[in-house]
């Protein structure tokens, strides 16, 4: 069964229940064979034209799946729970549906589009509190106003109702974006460490968002690799690359705090034996 086909039997399903009152009562019909009648009639429209349905900003699922595999993320798109499929399309989400999630329902919603997001292994786990743990130590040592944080915390980062983030290790330092137990709007600065079900969207996605949104500084940390790039968007689109043996400056600090990347390998490299 294609995506599309999928799709529509979850918007067909819903009509049926939507409609299953009324029309018994009219009818006298039961209710399997008032399933049957409008599962006979909804395949004799499909035949009969094409799919008028649309997302309120005009494009159809199908169309989203299709944008998304052209930047590679149709991977990572979530199948959210049936209940939320019969009632919304991808796109069409918003926070209410996020805080309505399960609590093992780990995922992050962009533009109304819910990604999924798999659990971090421990050396991705590892490399995100060592950071974080650098990041408080300066904090602290400066007894500075900003917060390091690691995750899971919201991030509301537009400061509307269609995208909520967690990057792995971030950096605020207004104390008036800190509300409700989130962040409204953009960090100062984001650290997103890869894993392979993140990759696509934290490279080309999210890049693009905090880009947009004012965050200052976004470092994406390859453990596979053991490389780090640092996006400085207000002095430039290219990013400066770093090796595990190398000592990453902290932009928004001038580069008076420091995260030694080969400290942090000697001790995580006996990790990489076990996976």
């Amino acid at each position: 069964m294609t995506e599309n086909d999928y799709f529509k039997e979850k918007i067909s399903a819903q009509k049926n229940e939507e409609q299953k009152d009324t029309v018994q009562k009219g009818t006298g019909q039961t209710s399997r064979e008032q399933k049957n009648t409008e599962k006979t009639n909804t395949e004799k429209t499909n035949t009969e034209k094409p799919n008028t349905e649309q997302k309120s900003t005009g494009q159809t699922y199908t169309e989203f799946m299709d944008a998304q595999r052209e930047t590679g993320m149709e991977s990572m798109v979530a199948e959210a729970p049936a209940r939320y499929l019969t009632q919304k399309r991808q796109g069409e989400y918003t926070l209410e549906d996020y805080f309505a999630l399960p609590d093992d329902q780990r995922v992050e919603l962009i533009d109304g589009v819910f990604y999924d997001m798999a659990a971090p292994n421990y050396i991705h786990q590892d490399i995100g509190v060592r950071i974080c743990r650098c990041f408080m130590d300066y904090i602290d040592s400066k007894r500075g106003s900003c917060f390091a944080f690691a995750a899971p915390v919201d991030v509301q980062l537009d400061c509307d109702d269609k995208t909520i983030l967690q990057p792995d290790v971030l950096i605020v330092c207004d104390p008036s974006k800190l509300k409700k137990g989130r962040i409204f709007g953009a960090p100062d600065l984001v650290v997103e460490i890869l894993s392979r079900s993140t990759s696509k969207k934290d490279r080309v996605l999210k890049l693009a968002k905090y880009r947009r949104a004012g965050v200052k500084e976004y470092w994406i940390v390859d453990p596979d690799w053991r490389q780090v790039k640092v996006y400085e968007f207000e002095k430039s689109d290219t990013p400066a690359e770093y090796g595990f043996d190398d000592i990453v400056p902290v932009g928004i600090y001038a580069g008076d705090c420091k995260v030694d990347f080969s400290q942090i390998y000697e001790r995580i490299r006996p990790l990489y034996d076990t996976m």
